[in-house]
């Protein structure tokens, strides 16, 4: 049995918040795998058996039976699947949690929490219930959407984060974040304020995360890597740089990053998980 899984992007407003819905169901094809830090947030309502989670070397595993929160992370997280597992899940863009919190997203900084911890025991088991006996993944996704909307509310602050992440997010991370306050009318200090309110870490720290996950995905594991001229492009000041920073993101080096995405790619080609996830090394 493969992992089935099922995406699409919701309607408006939730567009603006939400990369995509998913459903995911089947084996995954490693019990373990890691997450290294993306610029966005997660939520998943667990339907299978629990998963576990590792969010730092020096942080003990928990369990999590009805689902997690994830805000936008600064270091890698431990996935343990069961198998086989089911889910439905929302990646949110980095500022798009907020609305849908009931504390700041710095609290849940690097610190995943339950769907009950955030929504409450009842609504929870509501919604995982409604969920569990729908007629496929299409309608969950649809009950999924409509529990989302319904709990949509106004964010102050909302717009001048979404645009300045934005901006941000168009230059792969290398724009000046001083420039960046200056152009919304802001000081830096309410800017980074604003910003550990709804998306959990500062501008300059959501930039480094896009800087990374751009380079990344311009890595290429199927063949030879120009680490030089990646590094350098990506605005690295030399390549030790993007080597120190490539372990603060995942735990590994840049060239056993690559080891490990050959891996993936070798023992199980075209994998719907394969890409940002990384089985665990």
């Amino acid at each position: 049995m493969g992992v089935e899984y099922v995406s699409r992007v919701p309607r408006p407003p939730l567009d603006g918040l939400i990369d995509d819905i998913y459903h995911l169901e089947g084996v995954p094809p490693y019990a373990r795998l890691t997450l290294p830090p993306m610029p966005a947030a997660l939520l998943i309502v667990n339907l299978g058996a629990p998963f576990r989670i590792r969010a730092g070397a020096d942080i003990e595993t928990a369990e999590y039976a009805d689902g997690c929160v994830v805000t936008t992370p600064t270091r890698a997280v431990e996935f343990g699947y069961p198998r086989p597992t089911r889910s439905v899940g929302v990646h949110f863009k980095p500022w798009g949690l907020a609305p849908f919190l009931p504390m700041p997203a710095a609290e849940l900084r690097d610190r995943p929490v339950t769907v009950e911890q955030v929504w409450g025991r009842g609504a929870t088991a509501e919604l995982r219930d409604r969920l569990a006996t729908a007629d496929g993944p299409h309608e969950m996704l649809t009950l999924l959407e409509e529990e989302l909307m319904r709990r949509l509310r106004e964010t102050a602050g909302l717009a001048l984060v979404r645009h300045t992440s934005s901006v941000i997010a168009s230059t792969g991370g290398t724009v000046a974040i001083g420039d960046l306050s200056l152009a919304a009318g802001v000081s830096g200090t309410h800017l980074a304020q604003r910003f550990k309110e709804l998306v959990g870490v500062t501008p300059k720290r959501l930039a480094r995360t896009y800087r990374f996950a751009a380079t990344v995905f311009a890595i290429d594991p199927a063949g030879p890597v120009d680490w030089a001229g990646l590094a350098g492009g990506a605005g690295y000041f030399d390549q030790a740089h993007f080597g120190h920073e490539f372990r603060a993101f995942t735990g590994l080096t840049p060239t056993r990053y690559v080891e490990v995405r050959r891996r993936f790619l070798r023992e199980h080609p075209g994998h719907t998980l394969d890409g940002w996830p990384l089985p665990l090394d």
